[in-house]
């Protein structure tokens, strides 16, 4: 069994590091824990959109799951997105 790996994104918002670190994670594991803190955002619609960028940087093998303000990345060995 992996486990699950989290990440925080903080008052910098989505950074190219971050995306480089989610990079880093899944090559490891299959789903990540990501918590966006209040200095980030505190505007649902706003966790929405980071979210979605979030899945443009990966590509189509990766689903996410918005629970309030934490997000749950799931990468798929084949493309669950169009």
């Amino acid at each position: 069994m992996k486990k699950q790996r989290q990440l925080q994104i903080g008052k910098n918002g989505l950074t190219p590091a971050i995306i480089d670190h989610l990079y880093l994670f899944f090559r490891d594991t299959e789903s990540i824990r990501v918590s966006l803190l209040s200095s980030a955002t505190r505007d649902k619609e706003e966790a929405k959109k980071i979210a979605l960028t979030i899945l443009d940087a990966l590509g189509k093998n990766y689903t996410c799951k918005v629970i309030g303000y934490t997000l749950i990345l799931h990468k798929w060995k084949k493309p669950m997105r169009e």
